[in-house]
């Protein structure tokens, strides 16, 4: 049997999709699974071993529609479900199906604050894909495959980080989903505690903000600003996954590496700014849920104000991240498991 798998992106939406694809590998016999992703996210379906092959989209559809349509798939699970996605179903014309993405819900949610979504996390709601055939979860998480190459070495770590260390997670796609470099530095003074900061290009700016905090702060000895390493943007993101699977606990905004942490089983302080967990896409830890730390302002009436995110606060005040408890923050991120 050969089955295709749409999803086209990002990186935490790829990696929630790996129990549906894990699952169909193990419970169907002699399955073949191909994926269809976006070219700049490939690299996350390659490492994965449960899948046979993966195609490329990049600006056009076209070319993508005609070499499918030779793979003859018997089967193709959308697990993307937008324009994109309808068309490639329609275009190959195959028994396809797809999961309840409840658009309308997430609306009334954000906008009107009434909450109708169900208590199910969207990697159940993704297995509604699969019912047909006759694939179920198997409930053991979400998958993430780091390759030998990119295994970062707690050997090229200073001796105390190599004891254990915090990984904090300071960037993210919309600035009203990221904890301010304020309130990571009250984190950092608070914890005390090796901590590196892991990020992409694009969060360069605000690492050196923190740096800069941090070395002016007069509440910080020489020793304990020599327990911050700054990575953001140096490493690529299987290095930093490394670094998240090998840390003691995480804090992380609702963003891709926050559900890569999930997958290594870490304990997570996931901080919620502008989004809110029950729109279904916080930490998926089914078995260890203990490991699952939920900060946010519940009392802050505008949130949540959107499902993504926006490039500034629209209300101007962003109380939703200013007012995070930092106290709470570095209390769980000491829990011991």
């Amino acid at each position: 049997m050969k089955i295709l798998v749409i999803r086209f992106s990002s990186i935490g939406d790829i990696v929630l999709t790996t129990p549906v694809i894990r699952c169909l590998k193990n419970q169907i016999s002699d399955v073949e699974i191909h994926v269809l992703t976006k070219k700049k996210f490939s690299s996350l379906y390659k490492t994965n071993p449960y899948i046979n092959k993966a195609y490329e989209y990049d600006d056009s559809l076209k070319k993508n529609i005609e070499e499918l349509k030779l793979e003859n798939y018997d089967y193709i699970v959308d697990l993307q479900k937008n324009k994109r996605s309808i068309r490639v179903t329609r275009a190959l014309h195959k028994p396809h199906s797809s999961f309840p993405k409840l658009n309308f819900k997430k609306f009334l949610l954000t906008t009107f604050k009434i909450n109708l979504m169900p208590d199910i996390h969207i990697v159940d709601r993704y297995f509604k894909a699969v019912e047909k055939l006759g694939v179920t979860n198997d409930y053991q998480g979400l998958d993430f495959f780091i390759s030998e190459k990119n295994d970062y070495p707690l050997s090229e770590l200073p001796e105390n980080f190599q004891k254990g260390y915090h990984a904090f997670v300071i960037g993210g796609t919309y600035k009203t989903k990221i904890l301010p470099a304020v309130k990571i530095v009250e984190i950092i003074q608070k914890l005390n505690e090796p901590v590196i900061l892991l990020g992409g290009p694009d969060d360069v700016e605000r690492a050196n903000e923190i740096l800069s905090k941090i070395s002016k702060s007069q509440q910080l000895s020489n020793s304990a600003t020599q327990q911050l390493i700054n990575l953001v943007g140096k490493i690529n993101l299987e290095q930093s996954a490394s670094i998240v699977k090998k840390a003691k606990s995480v804090l992380t905004n609702d963003t891709g590496l926050m559900h890569i942490a999930a997958a290594f089983h870490k304990n997570i302080v996931s901080v919620w700014g502008n989004t809110v967990p029950e729109l279904g896409m916080y930490p998926y830890l089914p078995n260890e849920k203990e490991k699952c730390h939920i900060v946010e302002c519940k009392d802050v009436k505008c949130r949540p104000c959107s499902k993504l995110g926006f490039k500034e606060c629209p209300r101007k005040h962003f109380n939703c991240m200013m007012k995070i408890d930092c106290d709470t923050v570095v209390e769980k991120l000491k829990f011991e498991n």
